[in-house]
């Protein structure tokens, strides 16, 4: 059940205690001291509301018991319903409701996004880049307090959705039918094999990749169904090892991923079969110019090969994959001339 038809339920539920009551010390006034309906129905709103009026009519001895018993039975619920009132109203859960209701609209919305089951130091990370490259995604994680933070510190507002990554149900609602990727960098090997399992059980199209969190699980992985797996201990020991050895590259690299003023990226581009492009020589779009992209590297339909550095004469093939390095914006806009 989503959170708004809890929040809901909640106060339809205090809304009819508050009605049962109001029947309740109406029929018994009418029953009990024989007054008529309306008599007995402001004689009980009055003893409810405990404004201290005087009795509409003389009590017998059992209608004062009645009272008695009404006026405890109606601070109770008086009190469970504005401390209701008081936790959806004023503490944020009606807004909070609504806003995961414009946000499960949203995601709904979304084809070709990546979904994040994770808000770890890992996830934080994808997030940030696949946002400097102007991805949409949505991060799944089940503790609510480590996807607040997560959003903290990236400092924007993150489609999020809280509830187990593994779980079918979970990963419908971030739309993985429709989604191009999933990433698994949850906190054990165990739960990130879960959920490549439901991932590509219920979206085979999407690339999956997950994170290893231990020695020896690499192969379990990628037979879950994982189309790739990471092992962030082996990137960081190649990481430190070029530092010592190739600073400059290093720094080139990280200059390009750091710099805030300016989102430089390796990024690949397919060339679909109905490009106008195809034909056409690779000096066209090769760059080496201004601020157009580098086609650093080709590989061609049906291969696994890389072509360094292609001739610019070579001519365009329907789906070649092109290895590109420039400022997004600009990838951006030789993406959509080849496509």
């Amino acid at each position: 059940m989503n959170h708004l038809a809890e929040v809901r339920d909640r106060l339809f539920g205090v809304v009819g205690m508050l009605l049962a009551c109001l029947v309740s010390g109406t029929l018994g006034y009418h029953f009990i001291e024989g007054w008529p309906l309306f008599d007995a129905l402001y004689m009980t709103v009055i003893t409810l509301a405990t404004v201290g009026y005087g009795e509409t009519h003389p009590l017998s001895p059992a209608g004062r018991v009645f009272t008695v018993l009404l006026i405890m039975g109606g601070i109770g619920l008086a009190t469970y319903g504005f401390s209701t009132l008081t936790s959806v109203l004023i503490d944020g859960e009606l807004t909070d409701a609504f806003r995961r209701r414009r946000m499960d609209k949203d995601i709904a919305k979304l084809s070709g996004h990546f979904v994040i089951c994770g808000a770890g130091h890992t996830g934080a990370v994808i997030c940030a880049e696949l946002r400097k490259t102007g991805r949409e995604f949505v991060v799944v994680d089940r503790d609510a307090e480590a996807l607040s933070q997560l959003e903290e510190r990236l400092g924007f507002d993150l489609l999020r959705i809280v509830g187990d990554g593994s779980d079918d149900s979970v990963l419908l609602r971030a739309g993985v039918k429709n989604a191009a990727g999933v990433f698994a960098v949850l906190s054990t090997d165990q739960d990130n094999a879960f959920v490549v399992l439901s991932a590509k059980g219920l979206n085979p199209r999407a690339k999956v990749l997950a994170c290893q969190k231990s020695l020896g699980v690499r192969e379990k992985l990628l037979r879950s169904g994982a189309d790739g797996v990471v092992d962030p201990e082996f990137i960081g020991g190649l990481r430190l090892a070029s530092e010592m050895i190739r600073p400059v590259t290093v720094g080139f690299l990280d200059s390009m991923l750091r710099a805030k003023d300016a989102h430089f990226r390796f990024d690949e581009i397919s060339v679909p079969s109905n490009s106008p492009m195809i034909g056409k020589p690779f000096g066209e779009i090769k760059g080496g110019e201004g601020g157009a992209p580098l086609v650093v590297a080709v590989v061609a339909a049906g291969s696994e090969a890389y072509e360094l550095n292609p001739p610019v004469a070579r001519p365009v093939r329907a789906g070649d994959r092109l290895v590109i390095l420039g400022e997004t914006e600009a990838l951006g806009g030789l993406r959509k001339r080849i496509a």
